[in-house]
């Protein structure tokens, strides 16, 4: 449209500016500030909720731990009672009589005595493996693999001997042929027909 043809009286918007635009284009210019606080404000937020979800994840920690206190913990950890620890001793079947060391002489062994092998938590297999290498070490008696169904072997944490009453040295035998490092006195074992039962875990 050219300047004859607009239908409207000149005034201050037409009035050219240095630069040649339209003065009613123009702004004031925005200060640094009012560019910078959105940053600022998410940045507070975000701080804000970080803290809190911390604090909500760790509010059930032990005071004395968070304060960086070591004395506490330690005076609750020597106050609170000691837990039974399991051990082979501990079990009913074994009389009190001898140590968890294999106290007996292998050299004085009866290798005809008979020697029960009985899988009470082992691998599939352990106890006549464990078996034939009993066999293999040189008892000529009867060695027998088996599983524990009477549960003698509860209360074992580990591969454990049982001997009968004055069997120490044929157990000691045993021993030393698997590699186990326990053996046990044990009455119930005494009164069965067996000189030795290795319980396999």
């Amino acid at each position: 449209m050219t300047k004859s043809g607009y239908p409207y009286p000149p005034d201050e918007f037409d009035v050219a500016v240095p630069g040649g635009a339209p003065v009613g284009v123009h702004r004031a210019p925005r200060s640094g500030w009012s560019s910078a606080w959105p940053f600022l404000l998410v940045a507070v937020v975000c701080a804000a909720v970080a803290w809190g979800g911390i604090t909500l994840l760790s509010g059930d920690d032990d005071p004395a731990e968070a304060s960086g206190d070591p004395s506490a913990s330690v005076s609750a950890s020597a106050s609170a009672p000691a837990s039974p620890s399991a051990s082979p001793s501990a079990s009913p079947s074994a009389s009190s009589s001898a140590s968890t060391g294999v106290t007996g002489d292998p050299a004085n062994a009866d290798l005809t005595a008979g020697v029960r092998v009985a899988n009470s938590g082992g691998l599939a297999g352990s106890a006549q493996t464990l078996a034939d290498t009993i066999t293999a070490a040189g008892f000529t008696g009867n060695v027998v693999a088996d599983n524990d169904e009477t549960g003698l072997g509860e209360g074992y944490t580990e591969t454990t001997v049982l001997y009968g009453a004055e069997r120490a040295d044929t157990a000691a035998a045993v021993a030393q042929a698997i590699g186990a490092t326990t053996a046990i006195e044990s009455a119930d074992v005494t009164a069965s027909e067996y000189a030795v039962v290795v319980i396999v875990k």
